[in-house]
C-alpha cells in the first residue's frame, strides 16, 4: 500500500513537471527535454584505432601540414562513430593545434583560421558530454570556450569558459594548471588574465612538486626525482607528450619575458630543467644585439652597464 501510494505521488510529481514544460516552452521545449541522452560507445571500432595512429604519428612527428590529411580521417571515423569521445577529442586537438601554431602557415594565416576555434570547441563539447570524467577534456573545453569567446568578444562566452577552468583545474590540477596558463599566453602582457596565465604556471610547478617554489630563485633540479605516477604524470615526459616537460618551460620562458622586453639583472626569464641525456638542470638562452648574436657572459657579469651600453635593448631567444 506505502508502495502504492509513493507510485501515485511519484507519477503526479512527474505530470506536473510535464505540464509545466508544457506551458513554459511548449510541445518543443517537451520534445528537448525527453529526447534520449547522447552516450560514449562501450568500445572503439578498428577504424579508430587506425585513426589514432594517423593521429599521434602526425603529433608526435611535428607534421603541421599533415594537420587536413588527419583530420579526415579522424572526421570520417567519427561520422561512422559520433558516440566516441576519444576520436572527438582528436579532432578537437587537431583543430587547436593548427590554430595555435598558424605562424606555419607559409602563405600566413587568414581570418578563416578562427573557425578552428570554433570546431575545436565543438568537437571537445562533443567529447566532455561523453566522457564527463575525463578532466583533461573539460580543460580543452575551457580554454576553448574562452578563446571562441575573446575572437567574438563575448563576454558571456569568456565567463563561461573561465569558471569551467576552474572547475577542471580543481579535477586535475597537475594537468589543467597548464591548460589555464598557456591559453592567455597570447594576449598582452599588462592584462589581467595574461597575469593570471603567469600565476597559474607557477602554480602548476608548486603541485607537481608539492610544495610552493621559491618564484625569486627557483631552482627546479632539486624535484627532478619526485613521483611521476598518478595525477602527477602530467608534470612530465611520457609517450604521450614526449617533450611536455621542456615544451612547458618553453612557454613559461615566453611568459615570463616577452621579445623585446629590457632585461635587468636579477630578473627571472625563464627556468631550467632537465631531461632525456642531459646530466643535469640547464638552459639554452642566447642575446641578440641589433641582430647578431652576443656572449651571454658580458651580459651576466657586466649587468645593466654592459646592457646600457648596447645600441638597443638585447632580446633574448629561447
Amino acid at each position: 500500500m506505502i508502495h502504492s501510494r509513493l507510485t501515485m505521488r511519484s507519477r503526479a510529481v512527474l505530470g506536473a513537471a510535464v505540464a509545466l514544460l508544457v506551458l513554459a516552452g511548449g510541445c518543443g521545449t517537451l520534445a528537448v527535454w525527453s529526447a534520449p541522452e547522447k552516450t560514449k560507445s562501450a568500445t572503439r571500432t578498428p577504424a579508430a584505432e587506425r585513426a589514432d595512429t594517423l593521429f599521434w604519428r602526425t603529433l608526435h612527428g611535428g607534421a603541421y601540414d599533415q594537420i587536413p590529411q588527419a583530420l579526415t580521417a579522424l572526421k570520417a571515423t567519427y561520422l561512422a562513430d559520433p558516440n566516441d569521445s576519444v576520436t572527438a577529442a582528436h579532432i578537437g586537438f587537431m583543430h587547436i593545434w593548427r590554430l595555435a601554431e598558424r605562424a606555419r602557415i607559409a602563405s600566413g594565416p587568414g581570418p578563416e583560421i578562427t573557425d578552428d576555434a570554433v570546431l575545436a570547441r565543438k568537437y571537445f563539447e562533443e567529447a566532455v558530454r561523453l566522457d564527463p570524467g575525463e578532466a583533461r577534456y573539460l580543460g580543452f573545453y575551457a580554454s576553448l570556450l574562452m578563446a571562441e569567446g575573446t575572437i567574438h568578444k563575448d563576454d558571456k562566452l569568456v565567463r563561461r569558459g573561465y569558471y569551467t577552468m576552474r572547475e577542471a583545474v580543481a579535477a586535475w590540477p597537475e594537468f589543467n594548471y597548464f591548460t589555464a596558463g598557456y591559453s592567455p599566453s597570447a594576449l598582452p602582457y599588462d592584462s589581467p588574465r595574461f597575469k593570471e596565465g603567469v600565476e597559474a604556471q607557477w602554480l602548476n610547478l608548486d603541485v607537481c612538486v608539492g610544495e610552493r617554489v621559491d618564484r625569486a630563485n627557483p631552482d627546479y633540479a632539486r624535484y627532478m626525482q619526485v613521483g611521476k605516477q598518478g595525477p602527477k604524470r602530467a608534470c612530465w615526459n611520457s609517450w604521450i607528450a614526449p617533450h611536455n616537460f621542456e615544451g612547458f618551460f618553453l612557454n613559461f620562458g615566453d611568459m615570463l619575458v616577452k621579445a623585446g622586453d629590457l632585461i635587468r639583472r636579477g630578473q627571472v626569464i625563464s627556468e631550467v630543467g632537465t631531461s632525456g641525456r642531459s646530466t643535469g638542470a640547464h638552459l639554452h638562452f642566447e642575446v641578440l644585439v641589433d641582430g647578431v648574436p652576443q656572449n651571454p657572459a658580458k651580459f651576466l657579469a657586466g649587468g645593466d652597464a654592459a646592457l646600457a651600453a648596447a645600441t638597443k635593448p638585447a632580446r633574448t631567444r629561447h
